[in-house]
């Protein structure tokens, strides 16, 4: 009944803060205005001293404001604060984060499958959503409430309901294969904050999607759009993605796949995970270094204990052998290690020899690397028959040159080309064998 409840409520907002979004009741309520003080002014303000940090500092670009508007969800952005103001108490304000989370996500996948109208940018483009989450985490950060709230409590909650860790359970069906990823959001913004990430753009476009695999069976496919930041994977995150997606029982994933932004022009099915991080000096998004690096690496907080490396257990022969277009699909069995006895990195062509130290996986020291040892690591421990892996996608490429323009047709076409051929790939993993 719970489920029912908040399913209602993300309806509800959805129908008051996008009435485009899907089909609700014309008459939903918008949020109660903000409480009054004695003088009647409103008793809740947001400080505009209080510092954003580097993620959430890059929305001072009016591009990123462009992005969110041209996809429709500037709605979000602005009535957000207000929603804030309305709550009396800390359990209100917990349950107000949650529902706006999960009406920004289910509202960003409608959108990527084309069920949801509104905005010029291309169905798919999944930087919308990455922004509009940023100005909304901005607004939580300078909400001045009159009650004592936690506010990283809260951003938590906002965080992993807008990124599809909450209320995105499998529908259960007999026969119904069931296929759970991970995509990411944009990264490498400071260098071009108009990126997208076609892992991200993956995700929303898949995420709750019947598909037919290539043995002719039923699947339904399941995703999240993790953060690019070291923080919120030393806090669990991929942990909490995937734990319950592993527990046993109707809800639970046939196969796991993590999707990232990879290499130029191919997609890699990655052979090897590694459990260090080391790929300083390059930051995540928000500008945070791993204190790994490759004559150096490091393991990262709270990891459980695993091997130094994990081997994917998808059919790679498959997938490599069967899907090639537009796009080829390889093996990538390259990691980089500390051999037993050594104290020098080596890279090496043809996977981990016993006993040496973990550097770099094929997706090399960064969090799409981490993303996959976790992930993995996890379903070896909870579910080691369930077939898991990682997938690196080609870079997206096709900007327009003009830094004004944030998008064109050779940008969209690629996204939808990426899109497209990871539905291709899963299709072939998650077939019976």
């Amino acid at each position: 009944m719970m489920l029912l409840r908040r399913a209602a409520s993300a309806a509800a907002l959805l129908a008051t803060v996008l009435p485009l979004a899907m089909a609700g009741p014309a008459h939903a309520a918008a949020p109660p205005p903000p409480p009054q003080a004695a003088d009647g002014s409103s008793a809740c303000r947001a400080s505009a001293s209080v510092p954003l940090d580097a993620e959430q500092a890059r929305l001072s670009d009016a591009r990123t404001t462009a992005l969110v508007e041209r996809g429709g969800f500037g709605d979000f952005v602005r009535r957000f604060p207000a929603a804030l103001c309305s709550t009396r108490d800390p359990a209100e304000a917990g349950r107000l984060v949650s529902d706006w989370g999960e009406a920004l996500w289910q509202a960003s996948v409608r959108r990527a499958q084309g069920q949801r109208p509104g905005g010029d940018l291309a169905p798919g483009d999944d930087r919308p959503l990455y922004w509009a989450r940023l100005g909304m985490t901005a607004a939580l950060a300078r909400w001045q409430p009159e009650f004592t709230a936690d506010r990283a409590a809260l951003r938590a909650r906002f965080e992993d309901a807008s990124r599809g860790l909450t209320n995105n359970a499998f529908r259960t069906a007999p026969g119904v294969r069931r296929v759970f990823i991970s995509g990411f959001d944009p990264f490498g913004l400071d260098a071009e904050i108009r990126r997208a990430n076609p892992s991200g753009s993956a995700a929303l476009q898949l995420n709750g999607r019947r598909v037919t695999l290539a043995d002719g069976s039923p699947a339904e496919i399941r995703a999240v759009v993790l953060p690019v930041r070291y923080a919120d994977f030393d806090a669990g995150m991929v942990e909490r993605a995937f734990a319950p997606r592993m527990a046993g029982g109707p809800g639970s994933a046939d196969v796991i796949t993590t999707v990232s932004q990879g290499y130029p022009g191919i997609f890699t099915l990655e052979d090897w995970a590694g459990r260090a991080r080391s790929a300083d000096p390059y930051p995540d998004n928000v500008r945070a270094l791993s204190g790994g690096t490759r004559e150096h690496p490091v393991t990262a907080p709270g990891l459980g204990p695993g091997p130094e490396f994990i081997r994917t257990t998808l059919p790679a022969g498959a997938v490599t052998g069967a899907v090639q277009s537009p796009y080829p699909v390889l093996l990538n069995s390259d990691v980089t290690e500390i051999p037993a006895g050594g104290t020098a990195p080596v890279d090496r062509t043809d996977g981990p020899t016993p006993g040496s130290r973990a550097v770099a996986g094929g997706g090399g020291g960064y969090l799409s690397n981490e993303v996959a040892y976790r992930s993995n690591r996890l379903r070896a421990e909870l579910a080691p028959h369930l077939p898991g892996g990682h997938l690196h996608t080609p870079v997206l490429t096709g900007l327009p040159a003009d830094p004004r323009q944030l998008t064109g047709p050779e940008f969209e076409r690629n996204e939808s080309a990426i899109a497209g051929e990871v539905r291709a790939v899963l299709e072939h993993a998650a077939a019976r064998r």
